[in-house]
């Protein structure tokens, strides 16, 4: 294939879907895919985007010192601070700036539809559509927040309508290929009293009827990544067909999405896709224990390495009792054993920016997929403050799960003793049982959302003596992002993006499978 094959991505997130196609290689060792452009509304995710397309203007061997530079905050905190104003790099700046748009679809789609066009070119070939609308209300979270909302009519929630918009690109620039993921909760989310997806399937298969102004005659064959046995339309799949579990495929997390291989039915009958190839995935502490240790921070109060230290120490005796006097003897003495260790060691709290450097992930079979051959350095590894009452529910959560029977590695709220009990109204229902959550060693982690940008309750490292939440680079690991991917904007701003992202090491397994489709066409 002597042309790349261009790459629109709508929705693009921090770019995770764009960074698995752009990464992939051929047997020949290129790489058939380029990202043409990408599309995000939010800004740091954007200033992310436009980063990442500044790294891809660059081959192997030939990313600029300045680029490290800049993960060492030594040219500003956003590119277009210093990096992209440097003049000897001012052509791939202004590259990356045309690829990466922060644009608005819905409110914007003249010129978004104006810059596909730009990018695509006069002679677009068998070009890839990619990428997933906001999910918020279709996720089974968002679906019970509305249903608190007495006026919630999903019918006027206009997010649940952005796939026309994604439709109406199809349906205009007929890419040979599209691929659409979403949440799982998008199977079984009603309008109107009906369920949306079977609507969408049918949208898909006919963008032309279903936009009302399009050509008739423009089909899709609509293929699951994991099983062969055809079509949505004729081929007898389920709706559950289409979830992509990822932990399947190399991902060391358990994350459960809706991926939809679309293909224009003008290349469907020559060449039936394959299917993502089952692959084992590597555990939590496989994929993060290399990264530097840390210690949490103490919010509303004084903090410091030794204030820290004395927190956790006068805070656990009391608890460290009740959890014996609870039954819970194993976990009071791995607590106390744990306590009379913290302090031992110096720890901080990390850096956004890379001040520190790791040898390597551990995980053989993702240990290249995260490394830079040139550069070794750990950035938007950085804590978050905690009450210290949370520092020690983490830290009897964080113990649970080391003495806890295979089954059992996180507490449910039933295991807390009362002194431990957070003041929350849903704690007794059982409604929020697991509300404290251990990312547990031995196992792949649990999926890792934009939640956690509100709190890491969820998300509780698995070494008690560091007494925290994951970082940002911590679950952009667990989300298999390379370490060299720095995500723009404050540290909230980051989880959000990270959370939101498709992983790029199964986005490079779809690559492959487009490829098969299109390198013979």
């Amino acid at each position: 294939m002597s042309e790349q094959i261009k790459i629109i991505d709508l929705f693009a997130g921090p770019g995770g879907l764009g960074e698995g196609f752009s990464a992939f290689e051929s047997a020949e060792g290129e790489h058939p895919f380029r990202i043409a452009l990408s599309i995000e509304k939010e800004s740091s995710a954007h200033k992310t985007l436009e980063l990442r397309a500044f790294y891809r203007q660059f081959g192997k061997g030939e990313i600029p010192q300045e680029y490290y530079d800049f993960l060492q905050g030594r040219l500003g905190k956003t590119p277009k601070d210093e990096l992209f104003r440097l003049s000897h790099l001012r052509r791939q700046s202004r590259a990356a700036s045309r690829e990466a748009r922060q644009l608005t679809l819905g409110e914007d789609n003249h010129d978004i539809e104006n810059a596909i066009r730009d990018a695509l070119g006069k002679t677009p070939g068998n070009w890839v559509l990619i990428g997933g609308p906001p999910c918020q209300a279709y996720s089974l979270v968002g679906r019970a927040r509305n249903a608190g909302i007495s006026s919630y009519e999903p019918e006027n929630d206009q997010r649940n309508f952005l796939y026309r918009e994604y439709l109406n690109i199809i349906e205009r620039f007929r890419p040979a290929v599209f691929v659409m993921e979403n949440v799982k909760g998008i199977l079984s989310a009603r309008v109107g009293g009906n369920r949306i997806f079977s609507q969408i399937l049918e949208d898909l298969r006919r963008p032309g009827l279903a936009t009302g102004g399009g050509d008739p005659k423009l089909e899709y064959q609509i293929f699951s990544l994991v099983t062969n046995r055809g079509s949505g339309s004729d081929g007898g799949l389920t709706a559950s067909d289409f979830i992509v579990r990822a932990e399947n495929f190399g991902v060391p997390q358990a994350r459960h999405r809706v991926i939809l291989l679309g293909v224009r039915s003008d290349i469907s009958w020559l060449f039936t896709p394959t299917v993502l190839l089952p692959a084992s995935s590597p555990r939590v502490r496989e994929t993060i224990a290399d990264l530097p240790r840390l210690r949490s921070g103490l919010s509303r109060e004084p903090d410091g390495f030794q204030q820290w230290v004395n927190a956790i120490h006068s805070s656990s005796r009391k608890i460290i009792s009740d959890v014996r006097s609870a039954g819970l003897k194993e976990v009071a003495d791995y607590m106390a054993r744990t306590v009379e260790a913290i302090g031992s060691e110096h720890l901080d709290r990390g850096s956004v920016w890379a001040t520190t450097e790791t040898d390597g992930v551990r995980a053989e079979g993702l240990r290249e997929w995260f490394r830079d051959p040139v550069w070794t350095g750990v950035s938007n590894h950085e804590t978050r403050g905690h009450m210290r009452s949370d520092l020690i529910r983490y830290l009897f959560c964080a113990c649970f799960a080391r003495v806890a029977p295979e089954g059992r590695l996180t507490p449910r709220s039933t295991d807390f003793p009362p002194a431990l009990a957070p003041d929350h109204s849903n704690w007794h229902t059982g409604k929020f049982a697991d509300r404290f959550r251990v990312q547990a060693a031995c196992r792949q982690s649990s999926t890792i959302t934009s939640h956690i940008s509100k709190d890491g309750h969820y998300f509780i490292h698995y070494d008690p003596a560091q007494c925290r939440s994951l970082t940002v680079r911590e679950a952009a690991r667990l989300q298999t992002f390379p370490d060299n991917y720095f995500f723009v904007g404050n540290r909230t701003q980051q989880y959000v993006q990270v959370g939101n992202a498709v992983p790029p090491y199964l986005a490079h397994q779809i690559a492959e499978v487009v490829f098969k489709v299109l390198e013979n066409c």
